[in-house]
């Protein structure tokens, strides 16, 4: 019987099966025994080496890539005897055969990405990849029609969340998040999943590095109610712009569009909320004080 799944034409595609997937959650397996050996918790761990909870969690479950550098540090940390540290080679080179991952026509895209020092998104459908919770990512994929194997969504959620490693690095790119409010409103997976998007939201959106902002649906002029998009600028590189629609990608580098999208994103900024209003605003969602 033939596959029934259609060729995927998004961004966020799996990783190929190339063994690199397996090594990083034989890896993530390490990392807990060792934890759970040397008594700490998540939370203990992550203190003690500068990150989240929720990045410990996502490296033990094989979901987020363990950065050499943090193998460096936890290795002591947990008492581990160089086992961590024998493993370091070992994953830099499956990080190289990951970086390959993407079809061919998106490769450029991510490998601008990869280099970006600044990023500028603009979203007013959903939560944009770099900045959803796994369980997020999980119902958006689950919702895709036509309906994808479960083995498939694991995959493309785990590709996805790997994406957020350009979070982790100081100093980090400068982001720019412009969401539509309806964005927040649309209770993606259900409520615990919402509350739960919302609260990322707040975590990544207090960075130093990130700029959020919400475009009210109050607002009279919206000049941009088509797409989302992206202005991405790599190092040492002319700025360029990313759309899809459909699944079907665009990167943009001709520089008369990619300024008529860069003048439309500082129209955006100038019509939403504050980062501080914004910030709040996602405050009063939740309910908090």
């Amino acid at each position: 019987m033939a596959n029934s799944e259609p060729e995927e034409r998004r961004p966020e595609r799996p990783a190929e099966e190339d063994g690199t997937a397996h090594l990083f959650r034989a890896v993530g397996k390490q990392l807990k025994v060792l934890r759970v050996r040397a008594g700490m918790s998540q939370r203990d761990l992550g203190a003690a080496a500068h990150c989240g909870e929720d990045l410990i969690s996502a490296m033990e479950r094989g979901v987020r890539t363990p950065q050499p550098e943090f193998l460096e540090l936890a290795d002591p940390l947990l008492g581990a005897d160089g086992v961590l540290l024998a493993a370091i080679e070992d994953v830099r080179e499956a990080q190289k055969k990951a970086r390959t991952r993407h079809p061919e026509w998106y490769r450029g895209y991510a490998s601008l990405e990869a280099q970006a020092v600044q990023l500028y998104v603009y979203t007013n459908q959903s939560v944009p990849g770099l900045l959803q919770t796994e369980a997020y990512a999980r119902a958006m994929f689950a919702q895709w029609k036509p309906l994808l194997s479960e083995q498939t969504i694991e995959k493309r959620v785990a590709d996805r969340l790997d994406r957020q490693r350009i979070f982790d690095p100081w100093p980090s790119p400068t982001f720019s998040f412009i969401l539509d409010e309806s964005v927040l409103l649309r209770p993606i997976g259900g409520k615990a999943v919402h509350e739960e998007q919302l609260r990322k939201l707040l975590q990544i959106g207090g960075m130093r590095t990130v700029q959020p902002q919400v475009m009210p649906l109050s607002r009279e002029e919206q000049p941009s109610l088509d797409s989302p998009f992206t202005l991405l600028t790599p190092k040492k590189k002319s700025q360029v712009a990313y759309m899809e629609g459909h699944g079907y990608p665009r990167l943009i580098t001709t520089p008369e569009e990619v300024r008529v999208l860069a003048v439309r994103y500082g129209i955006l900024q100038a019509e939403a909320l504050t980062p501080r209003e914004s910030l709040a605003l996602i405050k009063e969602m939740l309910g908090d004080p």
